[in-house]
């Protein structure tokens, strides 16, 4: 077959929050069944430009694959490239609205397996792109009335809440304390480009789910020292990724409060493998920096409909 070429404006007709969920869980099934590998993230950087690359290989989907994406003052620009096993190339997908998808998706999943299945309340830190998908994944996988969002600037935090209030039937609250996101709510997510802890995890509400994904660099952390130290089940999306890329940890390393033995993997907890949460009281962390399995895993569904509805640029290589 052609390979495609499909585009942003395709990509967000062909994907939705539900399937990217149901990709991206059978993703981790099949990372736990070893029908499917993944490499971390590696950069390289120019001057004024930093290029990421990642790759997966997914033998349940008979695809190889890469995202790579470049980061500069303009902005950043994603690509995926899948491959079928025999080497020829299957698709380029431009791929920031499957980033945010996938990226949504992978919270969607830890909190279908770890938060609390009555949960009506969330908390939740960034009223951005990635903000959107986090959102629309925990109001697909829980019962939620009623979310508070907390942004730096009122007016994004109060436009957000408008934007979303209206696109999922909830309502969503702009908060004006980070407290007024975070305490005594059983489910918080992070998603924001914060170098520094945005609340303090000592308010946290036993049973309380924590998704920390807005930080993939060392560097940079979202959530503090009390809620590693606090947290009964701490589960990464992988181990391997965010000891290199997780700077939530940092601090609770340093200080003797966390060491790598506490992480489970949430590929394990899908499969059964691994405990995601001890007790109905016990506070977990999900720690997710991406995964180019969640991409390609994605990319295969993307490919697969636009194959089946004519959609796509056929490529001459």
């Amino acid at each position: 077959m052609p390979a495609l070429y499909l585009t942003e404006e395709e990509v967000g007709r062909l994907l939705d929050i539900d399937v990217a969920i149901g990709a991206c869980e059978e993703a981790f099934r099949q990372l736990a069944a070893g029908e499917a590998e993944h490499i971390p993230r590696s950069r390289a950087k120019a001057k004024g430009i930093m290029l990421h690359s990642m790759s997966a290989a997914a033998n349940y989907l008979g695809l190889v694959g890469w995202k790579s994406y470049t980061t500069t003052r303009q902005g950043a620009n994603f690509l995926v490239g899948l491959y079928e096993l025999d080497g020829k190339l299957a698709a380029l997908i431009e791929a920031d609205k499957l980033g945010q998808l996938r990226t949504g998706a992978a919270t969607g999943v830890a909190v279908e397996l770890m938060a609390d299945p009555t949960a009506q309340e969330m908390g939740l830190f960034g009223a951005g792109w990635q903000a959107e998908s986090q959102l629309a994944a925990v109001a697909r996988t829980r019962p939620i009335k009623v979310a508070y969002v907390y942004s730096r600037d009122e007016t994004k935090r109060t436009e957000f809440a408008d934007r979303m209030s209206s696109k999922l039937g909830i309502d969503v609250r702009p908060a004006d304390r980070p407290q007024d996101a975070a305490e005594e709510l059983p489910i918080v997510v992070t998603a924001t480009t914060s170098r520094q802890p945005v609340f303090d995890g000592s308010g946290l509400a036993e049973g309380a789910l924590v998704c920390a994904v807005g930080s993939n660099a060392l560097n940079r952390a979202e959530i503090d020292t009390h809620v590693v130290r606090r947290a009964d089940n701490i589960v990464c999306d992988s181990i391997k990724a965010c000891q290199q890329e997780a700077g939530d940890f940092v601090d609770a390393l340093e200080k003797g409060v966390f060491d790598w033995s506490r992480a489970v993997e949430l590929s394990d907890v899908v499969a059964g493998r691994a405990t995601g949460r001890n007790t109905r009281d016990s506070i977990v962390l999900f720690k997710s920096v991406g995964l180019a399995i969640e991409d390609v895993a994605l990319g295969a569904v993307a490919l697969k409909r636009a194959r089946e509805q004519g959609v796509g640029r056929e490529l001459p290589f």
